[in-house]
This record gives C-alpha cells, sequence and structure tokens, in this order.
C-alpha cells in the first residue's frame, strides 16, 4: 500500500504553531477558533480574509521556522500507519527545508520515499491535481491522507481513495479522529477495491 500524506495537521501538530506565526505576520490576535477554520480552508484564503498581502508568505513561513520543532509534534499512532505502507510520499505547501528539518528532529524522515513541495517543485498548489498526478503515475498512490479539502480534491480528481484526518465536515471515503483506528481504513479499503 502507498500513501500520500499532508504534513502540516496531518503528520504533525503544527496548527498551533502555524496560528501563532500567522498571528505575528497579521500583528494582531485574532479569535483562534476563526483562523484555525480558515487555516483549515487554506492559509491563502486566510491570508485575503484578514487583509494579509501573498508578498508576506515567504515571511510567515520564516516565522514559522523560528519555532522550535519539538513544539510541532507527529500525531499519536502516526508512525504504526507510516510503518504499514510500502512507500509513503509527502505533497506539503510547507518549504522543503522545514519539512525536511521538522521531519529529522523526529527521526521520521526515513519513511519516506519523496516529498513534493508544488511550489519549490514546479507544480500549482494544492487543490491543482498536478502534483498528486505526478505522484500518482510515479508509486501508484493507495489512499491519500489529509486534513483539509484540499488534500483530497486532487485525489478524488484522480480516483485514489480519501481519508480526512480530525476533520468531519468534509466529504472523503474514510474519516479518523486517531490513528489507532487506522485498520477500520485497511477494512474499508479492501471494501472499496473488491466493489470495484
Amino acid at each position: 500500500m502507498n500513501i500520500l500524506w499532508d504534513l502540516d495537521g496531518t503528520l504533525f501538530d503544527t496548527y498551533p504553531k502555524l496560528m501563532a506565526s500567522f498571528q505575528k505576520l497579521a500583528g494582531k490576535q485574532i479569535n483562534e477558533d476563526e483562523l484555525i477554520r480558515w487555516l483549515k480552508k487554506d492559509s491563502k484564503q486566510a491570508f485575503k480574509h484578514y487583509g494579509i498581502s501573498e508578498d508576506k508568505r515567504q515571511e510567515y513561513q520564516k516565522i514559522d521556522l523560528q519555532f522550535k520543532d519539538e513544539d510541532k509534534k507527529p500525531f499519536p499512532f502516526v508512525e504504526d500507519v507510516l510503518k504499514m505502507a510500502d512507500k509513503n510520499i509527502i505533497v506539503t505547501h510547507r518549504f522543503r527545508k522545514s519539512t525536511l528539518r521538522l521531519l529529522k528532529h523526529w527521526k521520521m524522515d526515513h519513511y519516506f520515499q519523496e516529498i513534493v513541495c508544488p511550489e519549490e517543485d514546479g507544480f500549482p498548489r494544492k487543490p491543482h491535481v498536478a502534483s498528486y498526478a505526478y505522484v500518482h503515475d510515479k508509486y501508484g498512490i493507495d489512499l491519500v491522507i489529509g486534513d483539509r479539502a484540499l488534500d483530497i480534491i486532487p485525489a478524488k480528481a484522480l480516483g485514489i481513495p480519501t481519508c480526512l484526518f480530525q476533520n468531519e465536515n468534509e466529504e472523503a471515503d474514510f474519516h479518523l479522529s486517531s490513528y489507532k483506528d487506522f485498520p477500520q481504513v485497511l477494512d474499508g479499503l479492501s471494501m472499496l477495491k473488491s466493489n470495484r
């Protein structure tokens, strides 16, 4: 089984630090429940909603780099799922440098065959299908796991089964609130394959 993963909010609980970065960039206190709803849609939409220029995106990512990686923890039981897969690939809007630093800090870099950062690798940002099509053609992806609609929209377009993590608000083939329940997703995948 080959899995395509999102990183922020899917592999790692990075939202508290992403929200702190965003508030620092905005220069004001923003209601956290509202902010996380916007960030879960897409940081681009959050920038627009709060009147922050897209020109500040690199500054946003630099602020995030200042936070310690030990404060951005992997979700419980996620390594159990990574070990079950034959191949794991990440497609993330995060910069490659910060992605690799985070993975190396938690000694998780060895789980991944490839990391695709669409903007750095010449692909349009998610939910455009291009980066997923590249990964699917190369590895034959069996499941896409993300925490936002934009993580699963390209998978749906390619006919790849989808799983949303800690997000019941969007339509996906599977929903997980904890990775300890991943065996239920495996059972569901088997049923999906047998019905095709």
